[in-house]
């Protein structure tokens, strides 16, 4: 196929607990390439069994995989999706300078279309004049100015005031603006989904939880909160650090905090599926894998999908240069 110049960008895609982590590497081990994280959580140092970054995945066969955009943000800090898009072309640029295919790993919807769409995003800054101003409005007149701006697609913007305020503030600095030219490269990504049936994604999410709290998620947890870390900064960074506070702060008991824990982390697996879905409707072509299949079928269905397009062949199995 031809790829108009563009750019190669292989995608994993997956939801929690469908080993896409491990499929990535063993795709960068066969393809010469490095891998770029696409989870929300896993930026932050400190913050390793919580978001579930199983370093030991990206060693394969004796070899280490270079992965990147882990561990770039202290803890306590809230990095955004317009800092991830900033990093994340840098590190494509690094990683395609060398010569190496670059793959994007993650489960964090947002972070990925941010990427797949090129989303335009600037660095909006605070406006005290226009949040005065908008200080004694109800919400639904909040909800009307912002539906001056851009529709509604996204209700979560006006579920909540100082989301909607800043959702406001967003759109009138964009509105009297000139964007600047990111200088965004156009991509040819081709994106892979891996996936297990519903039964066996559920028995792996509960065993990998159950294994977690064996490594230490409880203890994490508490030293960050000796750290100095809040209980509102830790429920801000997922799941896991919000039921394991509510476990050390009195207000549930152990077995119940393994319990309801356990289901919000079905209920986050099937949001994910539910995003991916919307995805596919909205043109993002995405070959899913099942889970269940040996590993090197499942190897061998990419590289057939890569060889449809010229940029990627350079990168398979075999060919000059690319030996593992």
């Amino acid at each position: 196929m031809d790829s108009d110049n563009r750019q190669p960008l292989l995608v994993i895609l997956g939801p929690t607990a469908s080993g896409k982590t491990s499929f990535a590497a063993n795709i960068a081990f066969h393809c010469r390439g490095e891998i770029i994280s696409a989870d929300s959580r896993q930026v932050y140092r400190e913050m390793d069994i919580g978001t579930g970054k199983d370093i030991h995945d990206y060693q394969i066969h004796g070899a280490f995989i270079s992965f990147h955009l882990i561990d770039i943000a202290d803890a306590g800090q809230k990095y955004n999706l317009f800092e991830y898009q900033q990093d994340f072309y840098q590190a494509y640029t690094e990683i395609s300078g060398r010569g190496r295919l670059p793959v994007l790993c993650g489960g964090s919807g947002l972070y990925l279309e941010a990427i797949l769409k090129g989303y335009r995003l600037v660095q909006v800054p605070v406006n005290p004049g226009l949040r005065k101003s908008l200080e004694n409005k109800g919400m639904d007149e909040l909800g009307q100015i912002l539906a001056s701006y851009r529709p509604l697609h996204n209700t979560t913007d006006i579920l909540e005031r100082k989301r909607l305020i800043r959702a406001i503030e967003i759109e009138k600095y964009q509105s009297e603006n000139i964007l600047p030219d990111q200088g965004i490269p156009a991509l040819q990504p081709l994106v892979i989904g891996i996936k297990y049936e519903l039964g066996e994604r559920r028995s792996r999410i509960t065993a990998r939880l159950h294994e977690r709290l064996k490594q230490g998620m409880v203890e994490e947890v508490e030293r960050l909160m000796h750290k100095g870390l809040s209980t509102d900064q830790l429920s801000y960074y997922g799941l896991e650090y919000k039921f394991i506070t509510m476990y050390l702060t009195g207000e549930i008991a152990y077995d119940e905090m393994v319990r309801q824990l356990n289901i919000a982390i079905h209920q986050f697996a099937k949001r994910q599926m539910t995003w991916f879905r919307k995805m596919e409707r909205e043109g993002t072509g995405i070959l899913w894998l099942k889970g269940e299949t040996p590993l090197q079928d499942n190897l061998q269905r990419v590289f057939t999908q890569m060889n449809l397009y010229s940029i990627y062949r350079n990168f398979l199995p075999g060919t000059p240069g690319n030996e593992p």
